[in-house]
């Protein structure tokens, strides 16, 4: 069977996409994240028929729809991709008087601008918040919009990323200390999905070469059986919750890891707060 193999991904959202609690191995303070390990696999696969893969990553923590389909669709644009990945939703659910609907249609005007371009699109919908108890008053949200992220791929013929349907996500391994964040494991698993979801043959791949020309070690990253409850009160829940009141974002600020389109073996990923507490992400960020 034909299939498509990319040459230029650009990847939009917020935190998960960004790559957070999935620190980049031999690149200290950087993350790597599943869109990073996704392009790691497109390009191992177009080396297949003597080709490469440029990718992009626009995406930062604590961006919602507006600001994606505002600046980020834009800016994809701009570099002339024929993949762009879009993950974002959650930030927004979180608001008091947020409409699932309303923030739908607000996507589904992106998603037409990509494809008004002939790009295609992976479209995911949301992770299912029952694995995180302060999340599940949300959950109801969660699946009017992912419900609503079918109809917009369907309209606008989108590749759909099933997230909520992965039950492997219901692992605590695949949650970082945070408890909303995926770890490095909950990262390799979600690109894997993604790689599937476009019909590429799946296999972990290293994005970027030690200099020595061998594989580095993968940095071991702390899971949510690690942080005690009380210590993951005082050290993520708490710090988010007094950030959500006083309307500051811990993505305030900051640009792009990756804002230009580079070749995936070759991209000097630019450190971004890998110390900073990330902003909760799949849930608040």
């Amino acid at each position: 069977m034909s299939r498509t193999t990319y040459t230029r991904y650009v990847a939009l959202g917020d935190s998960i996409t960004e790559g957070l609690c999935d620190p980049a191995p031999a690149r200290p303070g950087t993350w790597l994240g599943w869109a990073d390990r996704l392009a790691g696999i497109l390009d191992g696969d177009a080396r297949l028929s003597g080709h490469t893969v440029e990718f992009a990553n626009l995406a930062v923590r604590g961006r919602r729809i507006a600001d994606v389909v505002g600046e980020q669709v834009p800016g994809a644009l701009a570099l002339k991709p024929d993949l762009v990945s879009v993950l974002v939703g959650a930030n927004d659910l979180m608001s008091p008087a947020a409409d699932p609907d309303a923030l739908a249609e607000r996507l589904a005007d992106g998603v037409r601008m990509l494809r008004a371009h002939g790009t295609t699109v992976l479209l995911a919908n949301l992770f299912d918040p029952q694995f995180a108890f302060f999340l599940k008053p949300f959950r109801g949200r969660a699946a009017v919009f992912n419900a609503n992220i079918w109809s917009i791929a369907r309209d606008h013929h989108a590749v759909v990323l099933d997230v909520w349907g992965v039950r492997e996500f219901r692992d605590p391994a695949m949650w970082g200390a945070d408890r909303v964040h995926l770890s490095s494991r909950g990262h390799r698993l979600l690109a894997a999905h993604a790689a599937h979801a476009l019909g590429v043959p799946y296999a972990e791949t290293t994005v970027v070469e030690a200099s020595d020309g061998h594989e580095p070690p993968m940095p071991s990253t702390e899971t949510t059986d690690d942080l005690p409850f009380r210590t993951w009160l005082r050290v993520h829940a708490i710090p988010w919750a007094a950030r959500r009141l006083r309307g500051i974002s811990s993505g305030d600020g900051l640009s792009p890891k990756l804002p230009q389109a580079q070749p995936v073996r070759t991209q000097p990923l630019r450190a971004q707060a890998l110390g900073t507490q990330p902003r909760m992400v799949g849930g608040p960020h």
